[in-house]
């Protein structure tokens, strides 16, 4: 068990993050050994637990915040977000997360489904024993509502010609930007902060979700498999497209669409002229200024956060700073 190098820069959110992966191990309680190690696997994978940091991050504004408690729920909101990540490797039959072969691919998709459903099961029991209030529980149930919306929204957007920025929007603000600010948000509330400290707070992670995940989009057009952990232009193939494509289709539709419209027929010369395309018609540039565009609105609120002892507004900042310039 090791954490990302992410964090190396941060030295003093090393001891907690360390304690919610151990927290997330010890919660797999299975006598079914083929789930259990697919989980612990995934668990131990190297993710870079951006949502539980954030979470610990705004505990350490309420005058209440328990290191046991805030632990805690830093490890639910991971195995609620590592759970949505195993179904959807299945959904997408993805082969590699993390340069590492999916659950899905290394046992099956039937041992996928129950590890991803179990997550659900133990996020949901970690928050029911640590959560101070209903509030946060009923917070918890409308944002995976709201996960699985955008999923489905990209769902129905498959091979769509037509699709449109803000049904990408749309999309990526359910199955990306809401568990950002649902971290962000608990992480205050359940530290007793004030309820509307909690909303401001939740604008925030959204912001910071809608960038990291247009950035993650910019990377399958900028960066090597190795980089990213997962098959390059790997959403192309299956007819999900992402906003550097979107804008690209928006300046020059004719060139793109003859090629798109090949679907899963589409050749590597195929792809890679898409590839070059996007980044002739200036869709990585643009996409790039939108994810600047959101960074920069949730640095605006970061700032306005008030100071403490822990100096969290500037590690907040630095952390927020690093999704613009990330290459995995």
């Amino acid at each position: 068990m090791k954490l990302h190098p992410i964090w190396n820069d941060y030295p003093q959110l090393q001891p907690e993050l360390t304690q919610t992966m151990k927290l997330m191990e010890n919660s797999i309680e299975l006598k079914n050994k083929a789930v259990k190690a697919a989980l612990l696997e995934m668990i131990g994978a190297g993710g870079k637990l951006l949502r539980p940091a954030y979470q610990l991050l705004f505990s350490q504004f309420g005058p209440e915040r328990n290191r046991q408690k805030a632990i805690a729920l830093a490890a639910a909101i991971e195995m609620l977000h590592t759970a949505t990540l195993i179904h959807d490797d299945i959904v997408d039959d993805a082969t590699l997360r993390r340069n590492l072969p999916t659950v899905s691919a290394e046992f099956d998709n039937n041992t996928a489904v129950y590890a991803g459903d179990y997550l659900f099961v133990a996020c949901f029991k970690l928050m029911s024993n640590y959560t101070g209030s209903l509030r946060s529980l009923q917070s918890n149930a409308i944002s995976m509502e709201k996960i699985l919306s955008g999923e489905l929204g990209q769902m129905e957007d498959h091979y769509n010609l037509s699709i449109s920025v803000d049904d990408y929007l749309s999309n990526i603000s359910g199955k990306t930007a809401e568990l950002f600010a649902l971290s962000c948000s608990v992480g205050a509330f359940e530290s007793g902060t004030s309820q509307l400290f909690a909303k401001n707070v939740s604008n925030i992670g959204h912001n910071i979700g809608m960038a990291f995940q247009i950035i993650d989009d910019i990377l399958d057009y900028t960066q090597a498999q190795t980089e990213t952990g997962k098959p390059v232009l790997n959403d192309i193939r299956q007819g999900v497209y992402t906003l550097p494509l979107i804008y690209a289709l928006q300046t020059d539709p004719r060139q793109l669409t003859s090629l798109l419209e090949k679907k899963e027929q589409m050749t590597e010369n195929d792809i890679q002229k898409v590839y070059q395309l996007i980044n002739k018609l200036g869709g990585v540039t643009k996409a790039q200024n939108l994810a600047n565009s959101y960074t920069k609105q949730a640095l605006k609120k970061i700032e306005n956060l008030p100071d403490n002892a822990e100096n969290t507004k500037t590690t907040l900042q630095q952390l927020t700073r690093t999704l613009l310039t990330r290459t995995n």
